[in-house]
């Protein structure tokens, strides 16, 4: 568990294979909020270890599938704290059925945790229902497919090559090509980052790679000049 800012934490969980192909590895964000509650982003798959570093910050409540394909650790985390209400993304159910969610954060849902934690369900896109969130207090935009920025060490030149060709690889990384190439409604797609790009915050953690103290809205501004600009 490592420290991000005011009430924030990362831990970062087990690599896996996108498509059981492409390595990536994971991470989950962690709040905690004025209620006492912990607020789990993307859960990993769960250890004691990582249990026990949750548990140090308070009772688990709420538990996040930002987009539908960040599924892997919702299941085994409720059924260790039974307790904690599920929130995903628009689309999750239609992927995932079978996974019990309490509440689809479309962009009319006010949260519990809504004073503390803002969140914009992003539109536009053929695919991906990703959505992104604000932690206020540490001025932290969290996002987790739209932007990636892949470590390039102890990957392979085949997969280091693979990722700067879809412009993912490094701190210099963005939205990934494939993202870019499944826009379905431009117009959607601007407003929302229009919306995301108004907010105050200055960091970033990304689930995948290289996260920002400092410099994260010029960051993320250049990240998304494609659709903006």
């Amino acid at each position: 568990m490592q420290s991000f800012g005011e009430k924030l934490w990362t831990l970062d969980g087990d690599n896996v294979r996108m498509f059981g192909v492409l390595p990536f590895t994971t991470r989950m964000t962690v709040a905690r909020l004025n209620s006492g509650g912990v607020w789990v982003h993307s859960p990993v798959q769960p250890t004691p270890e990582r249990c026990a570093a949750v548990n140090e910050l308070g009772p688990v409540e709420h538990l996040v599938a930002p987009n539908k394909i960040h599924s892997l650790g919702i299941e085994p985390w409720r059924a260790l704290y039974p307790s904690a209400t599920v929130w995903a993304s628009p689309a999750f159910t239609e992927r995932h059925p079978n996974i019990a969610v309490d509440t689809l954060l479309t962009n009319n849902v006010e949260a519990p945790w809504s004073d503390e934690i803002d969140h914009c369900a992003v539109e536009g896109h053929a695919v991906l229902d990703e959505v992104v969130f604000l932690h206020k207090s540490s001025g932290t935009l969290i996002i987790t497919d739209l932007i990636q920025k892949h470590e390039a060490a102890g990957e392979t030149w085949v997969w280091r090559g693979v990722k700067h060709a879809a412009g993912i690889l490094g701190k210099d990384g963005g939205v990934p090509l494939d993202i870019k190439l499944s826009v379905r409604d431009k117009a959607a797609l601007r407003l929302s980052v229009d919306r995301i790009l108004g907010w105050d915050f200055d960091n970033l953690v990304v689930a995948h790679g290289h996260c920002l103290h400092g410099g994260a809205k010029e960051a993320v501004r250049q990240a998304f000049d494609w659709i903006t600009g």
